[in-house]
């Protein structure tokens, strides 16, 4: 399997990483500067489960459409932020031919639509993952906590699983945490659903679930936007099984707990978050279905006005 990663970062790095690492034939499309740097020092990944430096194939746009027409590439696996959507299509558009699969592992669900209608359906997979990590200031690849988890699968009724059990099987050449999933749709709104809820209530509260837990409606808050959440993911067809809420419930109400969503981290930092795509996206879906849905408005208006504010 030939794969094309966008991008060298926290995440594509990681996963791209691995996968490279054990020879799986991976080249990462990346800027000039982020080229260079992976010629002088390779890729290096320091993370609990090991730390790397090697060598990776790389790319620019400029030279993409040259390789991709060379040397075809089988999957090109997305995993920009959301709202850098529209031009990570564009700059993986040259490597997707009639036989290429596009995995998107970005947050949320609204990046399908736009994907659908450049690509196709039938040539996007379902997909998704759980990982911290970021890129550092010297270049590294750093992941940030033990689990390091993809789920990918067809997102219509499975038929031929050849691209998945190739790319289930390039996983386990790497030894990476996956799942070929059957019911891709349903790993999906248990995500998002938990994420979503995280993101709103770390976000709006700016702390951890440990501090927003110990106050004395904090809990209560955070069960209203997970029970928001839950009802959009009903109303769509894809309720969350029982089990999946009760462990999700549990880390977003840990008392102690020191977790925190990514959002939160980008917006301490004051950098762009995806608030319109997650968030807002949920409480677009909410209102779609007729439902009420207050204290998801009030965490994406806070995250509107962040918005409007760090632009001036």
């Amino acid at each position: 399997m030939r794969i094309l990663v966008l991008g060298a970062g926290g995440t594509g790095g990681y996963f791209g990483g691995r996968l490279a690492q054990a020879g799986v034939d991976v080249t990462f499309l990346v800027r000039p500067a982020r080229a260079a740097q992976l010629e002088r020092d390779g890729l290096v990944i320091r993370s609990p489960l090991g730390d790397a430096a090697f060598p990776v194939a790389h790319v620019t746009a400029d030279a993409l459409p040259a390789l991709a027409a060379e040397q075809p590439f089988d999957l090109v696996m997305l995993s920009c932020k959301a709202y850098d959507l529209e031009s990570s299509i564009e700059a993986i558009a040259p490597a997707v031919s009639s036989r290429t699969t596009v995995l998107p592992i970005l947050n949320g669900l609204r990046h399908y639509a736009a994907l659908d209608a450049r690509f196709g359906r039938d040539a996007v997979l379902g997909g998704l993952c759980f990982i911290s990590a970021t890129k550092a200031e010297d270049g590294a690849v750093l992941h940030l906590a033990p689990a390091a988890k993809i789920t990918f699968g067809e997102r219509d009724t499975p038929g031929d699983r050849a691209r998945v059990l190739a790319l289930a099987a390039a996983c386990v050449q790497a030894g990476v945490d996956h799942v070929a999933s059957d019911v891709i749709g349903q790993e999906q709104w248990v995500k998002y659903t938990f994420l979503t809820a995280l993101a709103a209530a770390t976000c709006v509260m700016r702390a951890d679930v440990g501090t927003i837990v110990a106050t004395d409606d904090g809990a209560a808050v955070v069960r209203g936007l997970y029970d928001e959440c839950l009802a959009v993911a009903e109303a769509a067809g894809e309720p969350v099984p029982e089990k999946a809420r009760a462990i999700a419930l549990s880390a977003l109400t840990q008392e102690g707990s020191a977790l925190k969503a990514s959002m939160l981290r980008d917006l301490e930092a004051g950098q762009q978050v995806e608030a319109e795509q997650i968030v807002g996206d949920m409480l677009a879906r909410a209102r779609a279905a007729g439902q009420a849905a207050p204290v998801l408005a009030v965490a994406y208006a806070h995250l509107q006005a962040y918005q409007r504010n760090r632009a001036g």
